[in-house]
């Protein structure tokens, strides 16, 4: 278990590093964690502040404050939730959409460039560890990821 460990722990400071590097663009828009509130409007759609605040794990106030500078800079929108007018849903605007587009694009191409340089035969081994591992962490399968295997002939 340790030697996996070590892989899992070194593979996640490669990742960590090209994220850092996607991101790089688009920090004078967004913080770090604002990019994360972003992303994950993007993932699970329109929402609500608690809930955004459970998946960030944070309090709901942190989450507001972030929420009202993306509101401010036109990356997230607000609205009354017509089931229930108490409650407020947030979602991705254009603006918004477009930052997690770009900084994702950025990130595919040099994760791309990395794994071209694996034998065929081990990106199969990676597919494969690297879905196992995100389901056993709870993470939801991207809606491209079958479309982005099959050019690159990895399955």
């Amino acid at each position: 278990m340790t030697a996996l460990t070590s892989a899992v722990l070194t593979a996640s400071r490669l990742l960590v590093a090209v994220s850092a590097r996607s991101l790089a663009a688009a920090e004078e828009r967004v913080t770090l964690p604002q990019f994360r509130l972003l992303v994950l409007l993007a993932t699970h759609g329109e929402t609500n502040l608690v809930t955004l605040a459970d998946r960030l794990v944070v309090n709901p106030s942190t989450a507001l404050r972030m929420v009202d500078r993306l509101v401010d800079g036109g990356f997230v929108s607000r609205r009354v939730n017509p089931d229930s007018r108490r409650e407020t849903l947030l979602r991705l605007t254009s603006a918004g959409r477009q930052i997690v587009d770009e900084v994702t694009a950025r990130r595919r191409e040099e994760i791309a460039a990395i794994v071209t340089r694996m034998s065929p035969k081990d990106r199969v081994g990676l597919v494969r560890a690297l879905r196992a591992f995100a389901e056993a962490g709870g993470e939801p399968p991207t809606e491209e990821r079958e479309r982005d295997l099959v050019p690159l002939g990895w399955e």
